[in-house]
């Protein structure tokens, strides 16, 4: 095929029609040696940034289009500079050139995903900071090195056992990796000149400049901006009205966010959502939030009133935070029986429980929904020739001509990554107290979720979260071991969320078309130098912060509170020492929340039943019955505001701007969301080397409080339970 050759066709997906361009040059260099040298520095320094802004109050993440951008850049210094003459390898006929001319787009890609390996630090990280940081205990080195190793490079050998049902199959269009398409067509396409519309790249910079200016408020003259929560303004001494009014401790009534990092940091931008799963989402929300929480609690369930409404803390019967040190023993780091009858059972804000229970229901509606909505679909496929894949696709097509990757690639480098996982558990003293059977059983769980929630993921951009129900199943297994339960987990569900991840970049390869060998090789390559970088960085940052991911310790203003360490840490406690068996079945006080899961299960029958019974009502089959339950499995750490702002920002754009005024959706709306990402992020970064790593935390004044001013929202209101700082209900 020439160059810039063009198949007629289109993509059954509006989006994917509107975005994906149907051109391919197959001449263009790929992994020339401009994008190893640009791809491997840029993973390292980028480790060190993601570093630094993960363990933020509000997440922020490196934005691609900063990534992308200085990929660019240097791409054409370097074509720019270099010289073009061949260079052969010494004692070798293997030959290559420093620079074989302008800087492509494939290129710029494979530089970028090389690159943006080291953006966002593995969940293994979290493990070591929560057992460093509360448990005041370390972790061998090298036995968190082979953590993070293992965990960051199965993914590969998992994603090639499926990319025949999720990267090629055109009804499975992955949404989240549309925005980055955009930006890299805004890049290297040249756009005509209009005079009724600026070029997208002075759209994005007219955008970047506004947010990255206005970050400066919420990130350090005006933190308090980013939860405003009104109720308590006016309501100061009830302890009803703030429950109700608390953006971050309530139900967040008349609550809003005016920080992007506050609607994005725990919800993703709205903008890439498609409008049905918007709604689905803040339907699920209302049913959750205003529903099931307020019914749950002014009803007293699970002793809900002696406790925050809202909270992702641990208490005990009394009202208090749970003492730790009462039922763990120290000298092996395991459950201490006669410590906990002494003590009390352990409870949770009736919000954690509903949410618990939630994440039951939408892994069970996905298993469900799978099976109902694609079970007969996933089977023809199985049983369907690869070369009839997808065979009526314009993406399809192009892509044939590149080799596909060998099976055997995954398997050599999945086997060895599964010993390294054993010895990584069952080494150094079996400090991490998994099993190898444990391990075993990991994987397994990871083939047998893959499907159902690629499928969901590739959709509607959504997923539920299995880590519960791997907490739960080795909690059974092997109880009152935390780290166990830890290790579990990594090699579950977090090994299944990368995974669909690493699925997600072959899409996006796909739809570039980048042959996909070269995309197989720059993800691996990357994954090796980002793990060592991650490793060397995280054991430096909790070296060299004091009192890190103790809020209670940290100056005014210190944005170091470690959100998702905490929940890590609580998962360590609830699920790893205490364990299922005493928070659920048989003795637990939550047993109830089992009968979340069944819920979840029976739930997309109906509204399959309906969509059969009723073809022409499309709005039936818009109703995905997993993404009801996922928002609420997501509170906390998320709150109300992340969800109501997020909703507003959604609707204006992928409701009214989509419907209305299609053209510019098109040409604007993805670059607008991640030119807001990026501001945000470059002013997070820049504010938390040089002012917050120098102990400079903002204005001290009301508004600099990482807080929605509603210190009433966390106390109790059964009467007799005495907190300090709350009034004593009658």
């Amino acid at each position: 095929m020439s160059a810039d050759a063009h198949i007629q066709g289109q993509s059954p997906i509006e989006q994917v029609h509107l975005v994906v361009p149907t051109t391919d040059d197959p001449t263009l260099p790929t992994l020339t040696i401009r994008v190893w040298i640009i791809g491997i520095i840029g993973s390292i320094i980028l480790s060190f940034v993601s570093a630094l802004t993960s363990f933020r109050q509000n997440l922020v993440d490196i934005p691609d289009f900063a990534i992308i951008l200085v990929c660019y850049s240097l791409g054409n210094l370097m074509a720019a500079m270099l010289p073009t003459k061949l260079m052969r390898i010494p004692r070798t006929k293997i030959m290559f050139s420093l620079n074989p001319g302008p800087f492509s787009i494939k290129e710029h890609i494979l530089t970028w995903t090389i690159f943006t390996s080291g953006s966002g630090l593995p969940i293994a990280t979290e493990v070591f900071a929560a057992t460093k940081a509360y448990f005041r205990r370390s972790i061998h080195p090298f036995s968190y090195f082979l953590l993070m190793f293992t965990t960051a490079n199965l993914v590969y050998g998992f994603s090639g056992l499926f990319m025949k049902f999720f990267v090629n199959r055109p009804e499975m269009w992955w949404p989240e990796v549309l925005p980055n398409v955009t930006l890299f067509r805004t890049i290297h396409e040249k756009e005509e000149i209009s005079k009724t519309w600026i070029s997208r790249r002075q759209f994005f910079f007219l955008v970047f400049v506004t947010s990255f200016s206005y970050y400066t408020i919420p990130s350090y003259f005006f933190p308090s901006i980013s939860t405003l929560s009104f109720v308590c303004w006016i309501w100061k001494r009830s302890i009803t009205a703030q429950q109700l009014g608390s953006s971050i401790h309530g139900l967040g009534i008349g609550s809003i966010g005016l920080d992007w990092s506050a609607i994005t940091g725990f919800t993703g931008s709205p903008i890439m959502f498609p409008f049905f799963v918007i709604v689905n989402t803040m339907v699920g929300f209302i049913l959750f939030m205003y529903i099931v929480v307020p019914f749950a609690y002014w009803t007293n369930s699970f002793k809900a009133k002696r406790f925050p409404i809202v909270n992702i803390g641990m208490y005990d019967v009394y009202g208090d935070k749970y003492n730790m040190s009462r039922i763990l023993d120290e000298s092996n780091f395991q459950f201490k029986q006669e410590g906990y009858e002494n003590y009390s059972d352990l409870y949770l804000s009736i919000t954690r429980a509903c949410s618990i229970g939630f994440g039951f229901a939408s892994i069970g509606a996905s298993l469900t929904d799978i099976v109902l909505s694609h079970g007969r679909s996933f089977w023809d496929q199985l049983n369907q020739p690869k070369e009839d894949i997808g065979s009526g696709d314009v993406h399809v097509q192009m892509m044939s001509k590149y080799r596909s990757i060998p099976t055997w690639w995954f398997v050599v480098l999945l086997l060895p990554m599964m010993g390294l996982s054993v010895f990584a558990c069952e080494g150094f003293g079996n400090e991490l107290q998994l099993p190898y059977w444990g391990v075993i059983l990991a994987f397994l769980l990871v083939v047998l979720f893959i499907p159902p929630l690629a499928s969901l993921r590739a959709t509607v951009a959504q997923e539920p979260f299995t880590e519960v129900f791997a907490h739960i199943l080795i909690g059974y297994l092997c109880p009152g071991r935390p780290l166990a339960n830890m290790a579990f987990e990594l090699y579950s569900s977090r090994t299944l969320e990368y995974t669909l991840g690493n699925l997600a970049y072959f899409k996006f390869g796909f739809y570039m078309k980048i042959p996909p060998r070269d995309m197989f090789v720059a993800l691996v390559i990357g994954s090796l130098i980002a793990t060592t970088s991650d490793f060397a960085i995280t054991w430096w940052i909790f070296s060299s912060v004091e009192n890190i991911c103790h809020p209670e310790l940290l100056p005014r203003g210190s944005m170091w509170t470690c959100p998702n360490v905490s929940l890590m840490y609580n998962n360590m406690v609830i699920w790893g020492l205490i364990g299922p068996s005493r928070m659920l079945y048989p003795r637990g006080v939550y047993t109830k929340l089992i009968y979340f899961f069944l819920i979840g299960a029976i739930a997309p029958i109906p509204v399959w039943i309906l969509a059969r019974a009723f073809p022409r009502k499309k709005w039936i089959k818009l109703i995905v019955v997993p993404a009801l339950f996922m928002a609420g499995s997501r509170i906390p750490p998320a709150s109300a505001v992340n969800f109501i702002s997020w909703f507003i920002i959604g609707f204006v754009f992928n409701y009214l701007v989509f419907r209305r005024r299609k053209e510019w959706w098109a040409k604007y709306s993805l670059i607008l969301s991640v030119a807001l990402d990026t501001g945000v992020a470059a002013m997070a970064f820049l504010a938390t080397l040089a002012l917050q790593m120098q102990g400079i935390n903002g204005v001290n004044w009301w508004g600099s409080a990482v807080s929605d001013h509603c210190p009433l929202a966390t106390c109790p209101t059964e009467p007799g339970v005495q907190v300090k700082g709350c009034p004593v209900s009658r």
